[in-house]
């Protein structure tokens, strides 16, 4: 995609952080996000199932150690972008004297996927960035968690509008999907879906999810997206 594309930016939808030791992490982030001439955003998840966990003999963590974790490892990540000899005696991250070269010019961003309190207080207070999914937080629920996330900023000392608020959407354009999570509808009624999102949620970014017959889906989003960037 990297190689195919010039412009969009590329994002990880997102990463189960405890699958990958956060060093190596780093290292893989780093490499990407210069290959794609600095358009890589590493979306982290802190790792919702734990059948997976117990299938690859990984630790299972409860939901407030899959958050510590996570959040050690954000900030072992981001040492890692800024200086050599990085050092870290952390409950869930150790390094000892760990160096990635070459280092990005500026960390790469972080977004975390978040839905539970501590994940959202995460967000606010150390994410670059929030990317829910219409599945788990339906437009009836983003206010709420939205506002969790810029209190949580806001205690931390934060600009809440520095954090970018990204939300993945299901669409379907043809026949309107009753009791589904998806915009859904003729084209011109899911470009009104969008913008009434985006809009109501005072989002910073749409990530679209093609239901149903995936090649119609990617057609029929021809005729969504001009007229969606053109509102």
């Amino acid at each position: 995609m990297a190689a195919a594309t010039s412009r969009v930016r590329l994002v990880t939808n997102v990463l189960g952080l405890p699958y990958r030791p956060a060093a190596v992490l780093a290292k893989m982030a780093e490499s990407l996000h210069r290959l794609s001439g600095g358009r890589l955003v590493v979306g982290l998840g802190a790792g919702g199932n734990d059948a997976e966990f117990s299938a690859f003999g990984l630790e299972t963590g409860s939901p407030r150690e899959k958050v510590a974790a996570l959040e050690e490892a954000m900030a072992a990540m981001r040492a890692l972008w800024a200086r050599p000899g990085v050092d870290v005696v952390g409950e869930h991250v150790r390094l000892k004297g760990a160096t990635i070269t070459p280092r990005p010019p500026a960390p790469v961003p972080l977004w975390l996927g978040a839905y539970g309190p501590r994940m959202l207080e995460l967000v606010g207070r150390a994410a670059d960035g929030w990317l829910p999914s219409m599945p788990f937080a339906p437009p009836e629920r983003m206010r709420d968690l939205g506002s969790r996330v810029r209190r949580a900023a806001e205690a931390a000392g934060r600009d809440p509008d520095a954090i970018t608020y990204a939300y993945n959407v299901g669409v379907h354009v043809g026949r309107r999907q009753q009791g589904r999570p998806v915009v859904s509808g003729a084209a011109d009624e899911v470009v009104s879906g969008l913008r009434a999102l985006v809009h109501e949620l005072d989002l910073d970014a749409v990530n679209i999810w093609p239901s149903g017959d995936e090649r119609r889906q990617r057609a029929a989003l021809g005729d969504v997206l001009p007229a969606l960037r053109a509102a």
